[in-house]
């Protein structure tokens, strides 16, 4: 359960970078998610909670990499051909057996053990099989296509550190390594709610001046896919004690809340008062577009973030500010995603010291390079420059102006929204 200070977000500055946001995370919140054991099946997807150590050699064994003939490379001739007696034959999953005669060549195939004393493999190709013998060219190293014991992780290697978000290729070397089950961390626990008497549910009949829930079923999506066990909280109405009563009860049973609109200091916003008088709320100033202030807060323990009303700025603060701060609370090791270098399509100005996000596509440029172009309409609210681009294209604080033909660093959505 978490138990956040009410003063664990509190900034005393005028604007808070994106770069601030995140270490004030690192600095001032710890895992609030205990530890279990699960298969490995059902580990896809979880945060390891300790390295990982690997109980034997990967491989566990000396084995052929190709199917060939395995020899010893000192009975070989270096000027000319060299002709062996075949004297075995070993496929995966035979046990090697004693050490085979001096100048002699074994037939082997990819995974079997190497015979004792034997270092190097031909390739089947590469060689002519004749009655009883095989006939070896001349030029190949020693060792070449054997694969050593260990060579992948030694005994007692480290094969996945603390904090890791496990994908299918660390599964794969989990069971490599022989292990049926891995401890995780929890699943943080993050209930999602909206405000607003002006919102409504999908499905059901839309009435004047009323407007569908997007950002709720957006974010429940995102948190699924970086591993959540997300709640879906409703829509709230505005009224202040529905609303209190709703943020405590659901404080009780969550690591962490998410709204989306709602949170200022408007006359019918009324989440501002619900969540101070349960904790404590602090209204960030962060320096990214699109996006506004974005809150931050405390009710009964559990942290809380209230994110912008428009889909856009909700999702673009939610990847930026909401991802690495759910990774602290879950125990997960985050790196911020590295741009892809790409070309600009598209010239922009903007103010320094804030950090735009532009909705690009890529297509290729005349000479072979990833042009990034710019979607048509930059509005927050419109919902289609996120189905119609593949990612963002990330400004920094210095930058005031961008040429076409500049270079710029393009996110993907993959890989912010962790598929």
């Amino acid at each position: 359960m978490a138990q956040l200070s009410d003063d664990a977000f509190a900034f005393g500055g005028p604007l808070m970078t994106v770069a601030e946001a995140r270490a004030l995370f690192l600095a001032r919140l710890s895992p609030v998610v205990g530890t279990e054991s699960v298969p490995l099946a059902q580990a896809d997807g979880r945060v390891l909670a300790s390295d990982l150590e690997s109980p034997l050699p990967l491989p566990p064994f000396d084995n052929s990499a190709v199917d060939g003939y395995a020899v010893r490379f000192d009975d070989l001739s270096h000027s000319g051909e060299t002709r062996l007696p075949v004297a075995g034959r070993l496929a995966a999953g035979m046990a090697a057996g004693a050490q085979s005669a001096a100048a002699t060549a074994v037939r082997i195939f990819t995974g079997a053990p190497m015979p004792p004393g034997f270092d190097t493999v031909f390739m089947q190709e590469d060689v002519r099989a004749e009655g009883g013998s095989v006939v070896l060219p001349a030029g190949l190293g020693r060792g070449a296509n054997r694969r050593l014991a260990g060579e992948d992780l030694p005994e007692h290697g480290v094969a996945l550190r603390a904090g890791r978000r496990l994908s299918p290729a660390d599964i794969a070397l989990a069971a490599a390594l022989g292990l049926a089950d891995v401890t995780v961390r929890h699943r943080l626990r993050v209930g999602v709610f909206s405000t607003g008497d002006e919102v409504v549910e999908p499905g059901r009949p839309l009435g004047p001046a009323k407007l569908y829930d997007a950002n709720r079923f957006m974010l429940l999506a995102l948190l699924g896919r970086i591993g959540c066990a997300a709640s879906d909280l409703g829509i709230l109405p505005d009224e202040p004690g529905a609303l209190s009563r709703a943020l405590e009860g659901a404080a009780a049973e969550h690591d962490l809340l998410i709204t989306s609109g709602g949170v200022s200091t408007g006359e019918e916003d009324h989440v501002k008062a619900a969540v101070e008088a349960a904790g404590a709320l602090t209204f960030w100033r962060v320096g990214i577009k699109p996006g506004r202030p974005v809150a931050m807060g405390v009710v009964r323990g559990a942290a809380f973030i209230g994110l912008p009303g428009n889909p856009v700025a909700a999702f673009v603060t939610f990847v930026q500010l909401a991802r690495p701060l759910i990774a602290r609370l879950a125990g997960e090791d985050f790196q911020p995603l590295v741009a892809v270098p790409v070309r600009s399509g598209f010239a922009y100005r903007k103010k320094e010291g804030r950090r735009e996000y532009v909705r690009v596509r890529l297509e290729p440029g005349p000479d072979g390079s990833l042009v990034a172009r710019k979607h048509p309409r930059e509005g927050a609210g419109v919902i289609t420059s996120l189905t119609e681009t593949e990612g963002l294209v990330e400004l920094p604080e210095e930058l005031t102006q961008l040429a076409a033909g500049d270079s710029v660093g393009f996110l993907p959505y993959a890989a912010l929204i962790g598929t």
